[in-house]
């Protein structure tokens, strides 16, 4: 009886956490760090979407940051614009994300996806009617890059009460009081910037990271990701040796865009199974 009440405690702490939350539990309990990768929705084209997210499950990735498509990102790189250039000339609308994330679950209900992106399309939409879409599609988590987290108490809320976490940036420049809004608001994980500058920057500083991180911990009790100028196995395991998750966004999407169609899923998959080894190693 006392161990089947047990089982039941756990079962009902799990049906409380959001996905993201159980999913971190779950790795640290086997000592193993988060693999989040980041491809744009739409890109190479609307019918491969749902496959590259199945492949990066398959692969190994332990959350799935997708991006929305904008036509002014502020925070990325070349590479990143280009692939949400090619997504919006074929049509790719927030609309069209919503429905790629709710194909997915019908087959993936393990990994927590989170949309990475732009306020205008969600302002287009209405906040209060995207996180109910959101809720409906299975989105776990999402990340505005220009909802600072001094304005973005509501939005928290909106998403809060529906079971999805509100995610924020912390750059390498924060201040104190940024970092302890950011502590307040945030669930799900926080994702440190490594460097100063825009995705696909290659000037990445693993000692500075590593001196980051504790000073972020005194305040951020979540787990922390660490994303920008990761590009390979070997940088990822440098990081995840101080960090909780390592995302891997622009080697991915320059990946898609130099592979021909037909060997996309399969260039994929060696690239984040070689990160995921390297992880695990």
């Amino acid at each position: 009886m006392r161990a089947w009440c047990a089982a039941g405690v756990a079962f009902c702490t799990a049906l409380l956490m959001s996905r993201i939350a159980h999913t971190f539990e779950l790795l640290a309990q086997s000592r193993r760090k988060a693999l989040i990768p980041f491809i744009t929705a739409g890109d190479p084209d609307a019918a491969l979407t749902v496959p590259l997210m199945h492949a990066l499950a398959d692969a190994g990735a332990d959350v799935i940051e997708l991006g929305v498509p904008f036509s002014d990102p502020m925070a990325d790189g070349p590479t990143i614009q280009r692939s949400s250039e090619r997504a919006l000339k074929q049509g790719t609308t927030l609309a069209h994300v919503l429905g790629w994330v709710a194909e997915f679950r019908k087959t993936n209900t393990r990994v927590p996806v989170v949309l990475m992106g732009y306020a205008n399309p969600i302002e287009a939409m209405g906040a209060e009617a995207f996180a109910e879409r959101a809720q409906s599609a299975g989105v776990d988590g999402v990340l505005v890059v220009d909802y600072p987290p001094e304005e973005a108490e509501r939005w928290a809320e909106l998403l809060a009460v529906r079971g999805i976490d509100a995610i924020f940036l912390i750059a390498p420049t924060s201040s104190q009081e940024r970092i302890e809004r950011v502590a307040r608001h945030a669930r799900g994980y926080v994702y440190y910037v490594s460097l100063r500058g825009v995705t696909g920057a290659a000037n990445l500083d693993i000692a500075e990271i590593a001196r980051k991180i504790p000073q972020l911990r005194e305040h951020v009790k979540l787990p922390i990701a660490v994303g920008f100028g990761i590009r390979d196995a070997q940088s990822a395991r440098a990081v995840a040796n101080v960090a909780d998750a390592v995302i891997i966004g622009s080697r991915l999407v320059q990946e898609i865009e130099a592979c021909p169609r037909e060997r996309v899923l399969g260039s994929i998959s060696a690239l984040i199974g070689e990160i995921r080894r390297a992880l695990d190693a």
